[in-house]
């Protein structure tokens, strides 16, 4: 009898004559360094801890870099014309303070009479409802009418009611009284505060003007002893002054087009104001997002309370939406991307991480805060990917 175990099966060749196929697939070996990638995390969630409890001095300090990168050019300019930098500064801040007392003291009027009207609107928008809801009545309310009407032929009826257990005590949970003045004190009390810190904003943004190129030697002075180190330097804070200063004109633009378009629209249906509401869109079009909401809604609340209608208060809700979205969704990606050659995705996604850490102020920050960090990271050989993910 003989030992099948070694003779190979019929019809296959032998074992040694058996060519094997090669795998298709393609196979990446990178070594994953779990410490470092631990530490990077552990830093990551560090720094983020930092930043939002922080946020009361991180906050006015990139404010006043980014209003010092904005007004940096005029002062320039004046420094040109034999003007002293230290004076040019001065007066141009206090211009733009003035400015902005003078529109706030000529606002005010219309701000109280929109104020005083909220009672009115109110009212006006509950009469409006109950009457629509009265004219065409649906099927669930006919079923609780009808509910309603035999529940009560049962207590008629004279259904015995379950009585009380003896020996348990009703309790009766009363809400605390509305007082406005409570509201009123914690708004002014937060009115101080906001104030506190636009002073803090200003001081920073003078003093970083006024200083010049100080603090740009500085840093190409401490970034070491090479020149090459000092180059990349340089050149890092070259890129982030030229992407910072092109996108604060193209919001300057967006805004004024906004401005324009709300102006003219709202004149064109016969909002009253209308100029002051293209004011109010191009201030609050500088807030991605959270703007244009507050805009619509305000903007169909006074509409309602001057036509009396729904009908036109969602017509002027709906041509506020429409300028700001093609504003926010169309042209100013693009001209976003083009001057700052940043992706427009990673935009997004970094201005809502940053408003999630920072609220409203981070809106406001995410996009300037995203080029300093791509200029940094295209010069470091390490943080490349992160340049190439941000880039376009």
């Amino acid at each position: 009898m003989t030992d099948d175990s070694s003779t190979p099966a019929a019809g296959l060749p032998p074992a040694e004559t058996v060519a094997l196929a090669p795998d298709p697939r393609v196979l990446l070996h990178m070594p994953v360094d779990v410490r470092s990638l631990s530490l990077v995390v552990l830093a990551l969630l560090g720094s983020l801890f930092v930043l939002r409890w922080a946020s009361a001095v991180f906050i006015p300090l990139l404010l006043g870099v980014l209003f010092s990168y904005a007004l940096s050019p005029v002062v320039d300019w004046m420094q040109r014309w034999h003007v002293p930098r230290v004076l040019g500064a001065a007066v141009l801040l206090a211009a733009l303070l003035g400015g902005a007392g003078w529109t706030v003291y000529s606002l005010s009027d219309d701000a109280a009479s929109l104020i005083e009207s909220l009672p009115v609107a109110a009212q006006k928008l509950r009469q409006s409802v109950r009457a629509r809801r009265g004219a065409s009545e649906s099927a669930i309310a006919t079923v609780q009418k009808a509910a309603t009407q035999l529940e009560q032929a049962a207590e008629d009826s004279g259904a015995a009611k379950p009585a009380a257990s003896p020996g348990v005590t009703r309790v009766q949970v009363e809400r605390p009284r509305f007082d406005i003045k409570d509201y009123l004190w914690s708004g002014t009390v937060g009115l101080i505060g906001l104030l506190g810190q636009m002073l803090v904003v200003m001081f920073i943004t003078y003093f970083l003007v006024a200083s010049g190129d100080v603090f740009r030697r500085k840093l190409v002075k401490v970034a070491g002893p090479t020149f090459s180190k000092k180059k990349i330097t340089l050149q890092a804070l070259d890129e982030i002054t030229g992407q910072i200063q092109r996108y604060l004109l193209v919001q300057l633009f967006t805004s004024t087009l906004v401005g324009l378009a709300t102006w003219l629209a709202f004149w064109w249906i016969g909002l009253e104001h209308a100029a002051v509401w293209g004011i109010v869109a191009a201030v609050l079009n500088l807030i991605p997002y959270i703007g244009s909401i507050v805009v619509a809604g305000a903007s169909a609340m006074v509409s309602f309370l001057q036509f009396g209608t729904l009908e036109m208060a969602a017509l002027v809700a709906l041509v506020s939406f429409v300028i700001h979205s093609i504003e926010g969704y169309a042209i100013t990606p693009w001209l976003t991307s083009r001057a700052a050659s940043m992706n427009p995705v990673a935009i997004f996604v970094g201005v809502l991480a940053w408003g999630w850490l920072w609220g409203v102020w981070g809106l406001l920050l995410g996009v300037p805060i995203l080029m300093a960090i791509k200029a940094v990271c295209d010069r470091v050989d390490d943080l490349k990917p992160v340049g190439e993910f941000l880039g376009t």
